[in-house]
């Protein structure tokens, strides 16, 4: 943007935060080596080898701009850093008294609505717009009231609670709205397990989930080291405004949108999954349903393995040594992951205690199961030495590997040889067993077809059966040393032994001294040298920081909007498209157009690193947009994979090279797609990547709400279907061309406005034009959000 506004004869320094940017650097470690006692020490020494040329682009900005604040790789996850560190709750600006809010590039960062700071997710470039002084647009939001009652039952966890709220909310529909607990149940719970709560909004697709403020949001911010006098300060300002809330008094009736209610005693223990967060499982049910998937046509509840193939069991030696089985079901990756849960000192706690009981019975987690844990801040680690449990957890394999999101991210890192190996070769379908917050085809390694969320203890619990094929109530989890049958029953805490192990062990000084040195960095961030320009130089050899061509040619004259002419279909979808099938976060796969373009200049495949690592170079980003292997477009007629059929020659082709022939040939393209399209993460990809493909517009049933505002931001039409009606009803089957007229000025479009499309086999269908506000319409006319705001900028010289 910098050198867009110097190119317009701008004053580039214009292009720098108005507001307060905290900027966590947490998304590149990855699970390269585990069950060691150096695997911290070792994944940050490769962390910082791949990453070293990002690492120092970032370091760059932290002093190339002013009002941002970088705390550097090692130091946690962002949303757990903001919520034991950052938050202030209230602000205090030299005497003037306002309420904490905050926007994050991440979809997560409704975790801080626990503490009662409101804050939602937006993607990368809607933020820096925001950042340069750009107001959040935004159709006024209804407010769903959720009352809470009772309290959890003995042995029920946070993370229990969480997935069954996000079943309850996904099904009620709340995208696009706020969720406000409310009730005396909301008294009952931690906050640790409010955060937990509030940081799946994305998961049950609110904009946010939110907790007001009460005693228990004040003794957290005392147990986590801000002093006396904030804390006073915090709880004058907010009972003056009537925002404080004291579950001991009456409550009065308020009057939201609509009403739900659940009953904290009714909550069993969980997971969900195979691929979606709101596909709950009590754990009673665990192994009926695992049969049904495996039984059921291929889909999100289903993976068609035929019954003579259901019970193989697959013998190998691993690493080429120890006799090893495999079978449909069996846990290849046990991961102790992500903010959601490693923020929450019960679940933690209580997967050491689960660890310590295993161990003491003679139980061990079988070598060729990956285990890891990875903390999203030093606090977890202090607070589990402190407690003894940490010596127990790495006896099961549960070394610390990082302060990072890891395996919730998809960095989990490969798997042992002759393990993936024994899967591929075999069609096993494999396991993954993570306490994080999304398990989508694909996303968390691979080869784990099934993936499951559940709660750390579980996490322990399910990896020393070795297996997801399990009844926890009737069948075994394994032999004791004496020979002895030991059932989940017996390794499982109960809610006292966590409740004390908490009590004597989670003090204000963990955090102090936790947070007292974050951002001096570490010895290898420190001497990371940067430029002092404040422009930045550009390699055009670099792998990792490439120039983006957003602004190529632009000029202080907006182009106007656009229609589509004579469209080809690129991609043609079913429901629950998430952004990790759109731009993938994890691994490069060897055979796709990112790693050929990677080769060709010289990268080893061993130093691909991920997507998630490579986003600041368009051109690896555009190969890897739809590039995941686990995508199923209706053009193929029922293959899985990264490829399209290129509609006028009829080749099969990966989405990348299509695309390019399409642009070659200076034709337009759009994509069709079903309900809740761009669910999942808020990542700004997963509309550049199309925007960089020549995607002109995208007919959908329905959008998740940031994905919307991301496509808006890049100049891409987001269109809805009318209610009843999708591409199948309307016997569309992408190989029609389609014309989108717009008119060319735009005084002449409203928000929500009726719109013709119209297709070359004569069908036509009414569309709802999704720019829900005057000033997406704005964007829209200059060609993106970003370049709406350097021309105002730049106007205002």
């Amino acid at each position: 943007m910098r050198n867009a506004m110097n190119k317009l004869g701008g004053d580039s320094d214009k292009i720098n935060p108005l507001v307060p940017v905290d900027l966590v650097i947490d998304h590149s470690v990855q699970v390269d080596i585990a069950r060691t006692e150096n695997a911290v020490h070792e994944n940050q020494k490769l962390e910082f080898e791949r990453n070293k040329e990002r690492f120092a682009f970032l370091k760059w900005g932290s002093n190339a701009f002013q009002n941002m604040l970088v705390v550097p790789p090692g130091s946690g996850i962002v949303h757990q850093v903001n919520l034991e560190y950052l938050a202030r709750v209230v602000f205090n600006n030299e005497g003037l008294l306002y309420p904490d809010s905050v926007v994050g590039t991440d979809s997560h960062t409704t975790m801080i609505d626990g503490l009662g700071v409101a804050g939602w997710g937006v993607g990368g470039i809607e933020a820096e717009a925001a950042m340069l002084g750009q107001p959040m647009s935004m159709v006024l939001p209804g407010v769903v009231g959720f009352k809470l009652s009772g309290k959890l039952l003995d042995g029920v966890t946070a993370t229990d609670l969480v997935l069954t709220v996000t079943q309850i909310l996904r099904k009620h529909g709340v995208v696009g709205k706020f969720v406000e607990f409310y009730g005396a149940g909301v008294g009952e719970i931690s906050l640790a397990d409010r955060a937990t709560i509030a940081n799946m909004s994305p998961e049950y697709g609110a904009t946010m989930g939110f907790f007001p403020v009460d005693k228990v949001t004040l003794q957290y911010l005392k147990l986590t080291g801000r002093s006396d006098e904030t804390v006073s300060m915090i709880e004058a300002y907010l009972r003056a405004n009537n925002m404080f809330v004291d579950y001991s008094e009456p409550q009065q009736e308020r009057v939201y949108s609509s009403y739900l209610h659940l009953d904290l005693g009714d909550v069993v223990p969980c997971v969900s999954g195979p691929k979606r967060p709101h596909d709950r499982v009590p754990l009673k049910d665990m192994k009926d349903d695992w049969h049904s998937c495996l039984d059921s046509k291929v889909g999100f509840k289903g993976f068609a393995v035929p019954k003579e193939t259901q019970e193989k069991v697959v013998k190998f030696l691993f690493k080429g040594e120890e006799p090893a089985e495999l079978k449909h079901g069996s846990v290849v990756i046990a991961a102790i992951t992500s903010c959601t849960n490693t923020s929450n000192p019960s679940v933690m706690l209580g997967a050491g205690l689960v660890a310590k009981k295993a161990c003491e019975l003679g139980l061990k987690v079988k070598p060729w199961v990956k285990t890891s844990l990875a903390p999203g801040s030093g606090v977890a680690t202090k607070y589990l030495q402190e407690s003894g449990l940490q010596k127990y957890l790495n006896e099961q394999g549960f070394n610390i590997v990082g302060y990072g999101c890891t395996t919730c991210i998809g960095n989990s890192g490969d798997l042992e040889k002759t393990v993936g190996d024994a899967i591929t070769e075999n069609d096993i379908v494999a396991a993954a067993v993570l306490s994080g917050n999304r398990n989508f085809e694909g996303r968390v390694h691979p080869l784990t077809r099934a993936n499951y969320l559940a709660s750390p203890p579980l996490v322990v619990a399910y990896a020393i059966a070795g297996t997801v094929n399990i009844d926890f109530d009737k069948e075994p989890i394994g032999v004791s040393k004496d020979g002895k049958d030991v059932y989940f029953r017996d390794i499982w805490p109960s809610n006292e032994e966590v409740a004390e192990v908490v009590q004597n062990n989670v003090l204000p000084e963990m955090f102090k001294s936790t947070y007292k040195a974050i951002t001096t960095g570490n010895p290898v961030w420190n001497e990371l040298a940067v430029a002092a320009e404040k422009l930045y130089s550009w390699d055009p050899t670099s792998t990792y920081i490439h120039e983006p061509p957003y602004f190529e040619g632009m000029t202080m004259d907006p182009p106007g909007p656009h229609g589509v002419k004579d469209a080809y279909c690129l991609l043609n979808f079913g429901n629950s498209i998430t952004t990790d099938h759109i731009s993938p976060a994890g691994s490069i796969n060897r055979d796709s157009p990112a790693a050929k373009y990677l080769m060709e200049r010289g990268v080893d495949s061993r130093q691909f690193n991920s997507y998630g690592s490579r986003r600041g170079n368009d051109e690896i980003m555009a190969r890897g947009t739809f590039a995941n292997i686990r995508i199923l477009n209706k053009l193929l007629n029922g293959e899985v994979g990264p490829k399209t059929i290129h509609i006028p020659s009829g080749e099969k082709l990966t989405v990348f090279d299509a695309a390019m022939k399409y642009k070659s040939a200076g034709q337009d393209t759009i994509i069709l797609a079903g309900d809740e399209y761009g669910s999942g993460s808020s990542r700004d990809w997963a509309a550049k990547g199309p925007m960089l493909l020549g995607v002109k517009a995208v007919i959908a049933k329905s959008f998740e709400r940031i994905h919307r505002s991301n496509l808006v931001g890049m100049g891409i039409v987001p269109l809805c279907f009318k209610s009843g009606e999708d591409a199948d009803t309307l016997g569309l089957t992408g190989h029609e061309r389609y014309t989108i007229d717009l008119p060319s000025s735009v005084s002449d479009l409203r928000p929500g406005q009726d719109i013709t499309v119209k297709t070359d086999t004569g069908k036509q269908f009414t569309c709802t034009v999704r720019f829900d506000t005057e000033v997406e319409l704005a964007y829209f006319n200059h060609g993106g959000i970003l370049q709406y705001v350097i021309r105002q900028l730049a106007a205002k010289q």
